[in-house]
């Protein structure tokens, strides 16, 4: 009946299917839940667009994905600045000149190289084995104790001496007063939200809701000659293998009769104490003003909680340490061996992917594909 089944709405398969599409291809889209966009989908609430599972900047240096999403969406100019709370004291996000001189009173880049040094020296730190280490050789003993050691063992649920190194080395680190996260040539949030993104990405492409490719795999899979499958890799086999791990976060989300709550898009809070690690008030994302360039009267707030994640929880970020990749691994021998699918995305691939990866990289699939 089709070319193509595509399972999952998300930003891999939505790229996919749009690129068949306009190749001629017979597409049929199906996702489980009752919306399209995956975890980038965006909801209106108090004419606010919500990130419903969790802040999503765009940000990249792939001019071809840049220009392919900007034909069905325009970005505004958002710049993720985002400030730490530690205990009431605040700082700011990426460490950068601000962060330096509000933790230690310098002025000077010299002087921020030369403290972080000392500290680095003191704690006697050549090779760095553990994320603890590897942050107090980027940043120091001070800025690790108070801004990432609390917010980082949260988000992960273990110490940071039992976290790997590498989880800690895409942190940006600039002797320069800049508040912009990420260094990309091109970033922002979608103009009306991912959603209205992703519905163009759609348009004229058959797209069914609510329909479980696991639960009668044979049936769907007799749809298509074909099948891009983006859900969990372990779950398309039944967990033979067993599960991979991830961990998991819980949204409190909360409407409030305030125009200004947090003065901010994100506040991560990196005390131990504090439950959640961070507070997002989604309206800055879009500068407080409705489509229409109005002030939003109210505020939508989300506190997220990172857990331990559980069958039947979201699954959100890998545990990438080495009994994971060891499982993947097999798992990923099994997937070679299905001819007729396809396997990508985040899940697909159990691996943490910024959304311009995921485009490029559907885009590289259907290249070869097709």
């Amino acid at each position: 009946m089709y070319d193509y089944l595509i399972v999952g709405a998300g930003l891999f398969g939505a790229t996919f299917a749009n690129l068949a599409k306009a190749s001629g291809k017979s597409v049929l889209v199906i996702d489980k839940r009752d919306h399209i966009a995956g975890n980038v989908y965006s909801k209106k609430i108090e004419n606010i667009n919500v990130h419903v599972y969790g802040a999503h900047i765009f940000h990249t240096n792939n001019k071809e994905v840049f220009d392919y999403l900007s034909k069905f969406t325009t970005f505004n100019r958002f710049t993720n600045s985002p400030v730490a709370n530690f205990k009431g004291e605040l700082y700011s996000l990426p460490f950068n000149m601000y962060t330096f001189n509000k933790m230690w009173g310098i002025i000077t880049p010299e002087e921020a190289f030369k403290k972080i040094k000392e500290q680095k020296k003191k704690a006697g730190i050549v090779n760095p084995k553990n994320l603890e280490e590897q942050a107090i050789s980027l940043v120091g003993t001070d800025i690790y104790e108070k801004l990432i050691k609390g917010y980082t063992e949260k988000q992960w649920g273990r110490s940071c001496k039992e976290l790997p190194p590498s989880i800690i080395k895409r942190l940006p680190v600039r002797f320069t007063y800049d508040n912009n996260y990420f260094n990309a040539l091109y970033q922002g949030v979608p103009i009306g939200g991912y959603t209205k993104m992703v519905e163009k990405m759609l348009d004229g492409i058959e797209v069914r809701l609510g329909w479980d490719y696991l639960k009668d795999k044979s049936y769907y899979d007799s749809l298509a000659d074909r099948i891009v499958y983006t859900g969990p890799v372990d779950a398309y086999f039944n967990f033979s293998l067993g599960a991979l791990e991830y961990r998991t976060v819980r949204f409190e989300n909360e409407v409030l009769e305030t125009d200004n709550y947090q003065g901010n898009a994100v506040v991560n809070y990196t005390d131990i104490d504090t439950p959640f690690t961070r507070i997002i008030e989604h309206k800055w994302f879009e500068f407080g003003l409705d489509e229409n360039g109005n002030d939003i009267p109210k505020s939508v707030v989300s506190r997220e909680y990172s857990q331990e994640w559980k069958q039947g929880d979201e699954p959100y970020y890998p545990l990438n340490d080495t009994k994971n990749s060891e499982l993947y691994n097999k798992y990923k021998e099994l997937a070679s061996l299905e001819e007729k699918v396809i396997f990508g995305g985040r899940l697909a691939q159990y691996r943490y992917f910024d959304m311009d990866a995921v485009v490029a990289q559907a885009i590289s699939i259907f290249k070869q594909y097709c």
